[in-house]
């Protein structure tokens, strides 16, 4: 991402955190920028920001993926690609569960997004052969999904209307095992009800339009939408830009082909569509009395297999203790209630369905990626109740996602040490809707009584003389973060109270059709309760769903519709603010800039950057930390300009990395003149040297001189001594490597923390003196640890120290443990807490947790942070205890281990984790917690074998071998 950087003038900035200015004209100038050069993706930190470009580009394909396999987030251009390894390669290594939320307009790219990250683990993952079932069928449930759950809108040819949360489950090898998919909030009432310009949903017309002449004759339709009162109230029944009877035979191929076993239910689920369209046509009318009747019953005898008269009586009476009749208003009530119940229970059937097929029942432990596909702020002319819980939604989520981005932040501030002021933003009040009054003006007046007082609430009565014109007598408008949304009240208690009448379910709880059967059987009919309303049901889920994600790892990826007719190349400029408004980035850059603007490794800092300091340059030998502090110092940083952290450089205004950056491209230049002039002095040089041996060789006669000249090769050793190991040079490597250490032995330093008085190696030997310190320090913290407290102590002195104990070609990884995460790994013996039981183990630590692992599997891992402990006794035992944080019964207690390598094994263990002041050397028993509030101990005792066993006492019990002085110590008392 820095070496972008020289050329952000020409296509802008790859990270929004690193622009000069934090405004809307810089960001939307950026973007521009970007899409200008089909550079569609940029980063806001970790979160992708991706403008659908109506076109294709050749950067999905295979050679793309591979390129962003394991490889860190901002060291390539920003992609969906890297946002999706790093969440996948998170997941492995840390074995936690994250979800990446897609949110955008319906046309933003939401969808495509969703398959891109699909179809990259498909390629990414260790097995793909389980992975491309379940992707499949994720896949190949988009069509049906589309079909009954989207729809136009007056912005929109295919929105969204309900949002979609899909988990991908991986085993511990990081292979896709299952999938589950989560619906909430389906637009019921566009079932009975569209605004001017909106459809119902597509399945209906696809139906009608595309269905065949016998399916049509079979479900007593007609080949006209303008023929059914469900499909014409917006006005839009057909629209230029939507091929009805060609999405007819895509869905319908999907169900019949699907692997999903919609198969045999095919029929059943379009006499259902039908059955709404027929329902929709019943029409009432007023007797003398005032009571409905059926102004036509010719529809009746196609409703879902369902007695004709018994219905007829469902839709004009309600049942309670006797047959109340309803008037026409209640008639056309109820007609409507059932209509959109039977879409609403045939919808989640749907998504059962597909979760039935994606089910995984393997019980062993997995972890999951989630992607939410959630629509954005919706702001219409008219807004009614679907937009203020769409906006509702949106409102909590945004509040979600800041905090989270909040929280993230100053984890990772805390966790490096630096202090930073909290950025607080503005989130919007939280008000729950529970209407409870006859209308809908008295439920507004209701709201005036309890939000009256709120600065973000206005009604037309509560409004001031200029903002009253703008509002008629049933609004009342909220300021979202997003903006004001002014909502009409009309409407909003029909919507609301979700209300099917009693004898109507016990009647449809009798039909022949199948799905609806299966559906209606599993409600709770004789339930007294009043049931809940949809708002009531929403707040429910949308909580629901809010503990869903709060319990993972959050990725973001925001939508943008580059323009509304879909062209590439069009970028609309007040359309993409609208976007960027209501989708909360500038917020979230905001809050990514309260501290610093951009952070690195010190490593990765110092590797990139050494060549702008003399003392960095070509070679640092100390701690990168330590050569990060010079290195700012001699390019001028100033103290507010940077902190360091314990791993990190955060540098806080963008500028001073342009500078350090440019500085840095400038130094590359200049380096490559002077590499490639030296490269040719060396090669001509060599050149002669080769030659002057050549002649010497020639004029040489004695076999004894010759021989001697040719089988030393000290001459051809000293001209490659700076080349890789090889037969050319290995003699005099050998010859120097001896020399120097046969020197260090009488100038070692005096200290261990004496850096400077090391005896200087020669160039073939640059790392010889580091790794000596790093072992030497090594076995200081050894010392400190255990020096006069463990007998076994002073034999392990001598014994050197390894990078790890268990080789490749002896383990089998799991994939989480890429070489990058590994820092050590060991065989030990568990003990079972129950029984004791022995099993061999390997244990490998990686820079955040300690990992048990059988052959592949992973069988606990023990984060460093719940480490709260560790235990040996005092004798020559290999007996290591880990004190674990234990709140919850069910979760693992105290890990009793025995390692061969204790003094090594605990050594790199307090290295990594900084855990030196964490090893208790004790003398007598080892009390250990099995699990909360259950106690045990190990013992220890002599013998004349070693053993480790279960005591009576129930305790385990170690013996350990008595040595000969021991014996002669026995004898003598």
């Amino acid at each position: 991402m820095e070496g972008a950087l020289t050329a952000r003038d020409r296509v802008g900035i790859q990270d929004f955190v690193l622009l000069d200015e934090t405004t809307d004209a810089a960001f939307l100038s950026n973007l521009k920028k970007r899409f200008s050069r089909d550079l569609i993706y940029t980063y806001i930190g970790t979160l992708l920001v991706s403008v659908n470009p109506y076109k294709e580009l050749d950067i999905y394909n295979k050679k793309q993926m591979e390129t962003y396999m394991g490889i860190n987030f901002f060291e390539l251009p920003p992609h969906i690609y890297a946002l999706a390894d790093n969440a996948y390669q998170t997941m492995l290594t840390e074995f936690d569960n994250h979800f990446i939320l897609i949110s955008g307009e319906s046309g933003a790219g939401k969808t495509e997004a969703s398959k891109k990250i699909l179809q990259y683990y498909a390629v990414s993952c260790p097995s793909t052969t389980l992975l491309n079932t379940v992707r499949d069928k994720m896949l190949m449930s988009n069509p049906v999904l589309e079909a009954f759950g989207n729809a136009k809108t007056l912005k929109n040819d295919n929105s969204s209307r309900f949002g979609k949360y899909m988990d991908i489950q991986f085993d511990s090898q990081g292979d896709a095992v299952g999938g589950h998919i989560l619906n909430y909030l389906l637009e019921k009432s566009r079932v009975v009800h569209q605004n001017h310009g909106e459809r119902n949903f597509h399945i209906f017309y696809q139906l009608v339009e595309g269905g065949e002449d016998d399916l049509l004759h079979q479900l007593g339709l007609e080949r006209d939408a303008q023929h059914y009162n469900y499909l014409t109230q917006g006005e839009c029944a057909i629209v230029s830009s939507i091929n009805d009877r060609n999405d007819w035979k895509t869905v319908k191929n999907a169900l019949l082909s699907s692997p999903h076993g919609f198969f045999h239910s095919v029929q059943h689920l379009f006499g259902i569509v039908s059955s709404v369209l027929h329902l929709g046509n019943i029409r009432f009318e007023s007797n003398s009395k005032g009571q409905a009747v059926l102004a036509n019953n010719d529809e009746l005898r196609w409703l879902l297999g369902v007695d004709a008269r018994s219905l007829q009586e469902g839709l004009t009476y309600r049942k309670i203790e006797v047959l109340s009749p309803f008037t026409v208003d209640h008639a056309i009530y109820a007609r409507d209630a059932l209509a959109k119940a039977i879409y609403g229970q045939t919808f989640t059937w749907l998504v059962n369905r597909i979760n039935e097929s994606m089910e995984n029942k393997d019980p062993s432990r997995k972890t999951v990626i989630g992607l939410l596909d959630i629509y954005g702020f919706e702001v219409f002319y008219v807004n009614s109740f679907e937009q203020f819980c769409i906006n509702y939604c949106n409102e909590k989520l945004q509040q979600l996602f800041i905090q989270l981005t909040l929280a993230s932040e100053q984890e990772e501030y805390e966790a490096e040490g630096i202090e930073v002021i909290p950025n607080h933003i503005h989130t919007g009040d939280e008000e729950c809707l529970r209407p409870g009054d006859a209308t809908d003006l008295t439920f507004l007046e209701r709201l005036e009584d309890k939000m009256g007082n709120h600065p973000h609430f206005v009604t037309h009565k509560l409004a001031d003389k200029m903002t009253r014109k703008t509002l008629e007598r049933g609004d009342f408008r909220l300021l979202h973060y997003a903006g004001e949304v002014t909502y009409c009240v009309v409407g909003f208690l029909d919507k609301n109270n979700d209300l099917l009448y009693r004898n109507i379910k016990d009647l449809i709880c009798q039909s022949k059709n199948a799905i609806v059967k299966e559906c209606f059987s599993t409600m709770d009919a004789d339930s007294r309760r009043r049931p809940e309303t949809v708002a009531t049901q929403f707040k429910s889920s949308l909580l629901k769903l809010t503990e869903i994600l709060m319990a993972k790892e959050a990725w973001y990826i925001r939508c943008l519709k580059s323009n509304e007719s879909k062209q590439p190349g069009q970028f609309d400029e007040a359309l993409i603010r609208h976007q960027v408004k209501y989708l909360g980035l500038m917020e979230h850059l905001r809050v990514r800039r309260a501290g610093f603007a951009y952070r690195r490794k010190f490593d990765v800092f110092l590797k990139r950057y050494k060549p702008l300091c003399p003392a960095t340059w070509p070679h640092w030998r100390g701690e990168p930390a330590d050569g990060v502090e010079v290195l700012v110092q001699h390019l001028g940083y100033l103290p507010n300009e940077y902190k360091m952290g314990r791993t990190k450089i955060f540098i806080r205004h963008p500028r001073t990395l342009y500078a350090t950056e440019d500085a840095f491209e400038k130094c590359k230049h200049e380096l490559a003149t002077k590499i490639e002039t030296c490269w040719r002095g060396v090669h001509q040089e060599v050149r002669w040297k080769s030659d002057v041996i050549t002649q010497l060789l020639s004029c040489v006669t004695c076999p004894l001189i010759r021989y001697f000249m040719i089988d030393c090769r000290f001459i051809k050793g000293y001209m490659n001594r700076g080349q890789a190991k090889s037969s050319d040079n290995s003699e005099y490597l050998a010859f120097v490597r001896q020399n120097y250490l046969n020197r260090l032995k009488n100038h070692l330093p005096k200290t261990v923390l004496d850096k400077t008085s090391w005896l200087p190696p020669p160039a073939v030997l640059t790392e010889v003196r580091h790794l000596l310190s790093v072992t030497i320090q090594l076995k200081l913290v050894t010392s400190n640890i255990f020096k006069g407290k463990k007998e076994s102590y002073p034999q392990s002195v001598a014994q050197p120290f390894m990078d790890t104990r268990i080789t490749s070609n002896q383990t089998h990884k799991p994939t989480v443990f890429h070489s990058v995460f590994l820092q050590y790994s060991v065989p030990v013996i568990k003990y079972d807490r129950n029984g004791f039981k022995p099993r061999p183990r390997q244990l490998v630590l990686t820079q955040t947790a300690a990992y048990v692992i059988e052959e592949a599997k992973i069988k606990q891992r023990v984060l460093y942070t719940s480490l709260k402990g560790i235990s040996v006794s005092n004798l020559t035992d290999g007996i290591i205890v880990f004190h674990i944080t234990c709140e919850d019964p069910k979760q693992k207690g105290d890990l009793v281990m025995q390692c061969d390598h204790l003094f090594e094994f605990l050594t790199k263990l307090c290295v990594i984790a900084n855990k030196q002041n964490a090893v208790k050397v004790v003398q007598g028993s080892i009390k250990i917690e099995i699990q909360a509030g259950k106690e045990s101990a190990v013992d220890f005792s002599t013998g004349h074998e070693p053993m480790v066993y279960k005591a009576k006492n129930g305790h385990l019990m170690v013996v350990r071998r008595v040595s000969t002085l021991e014996n002669m110590d026995e004898l003598v008392s």
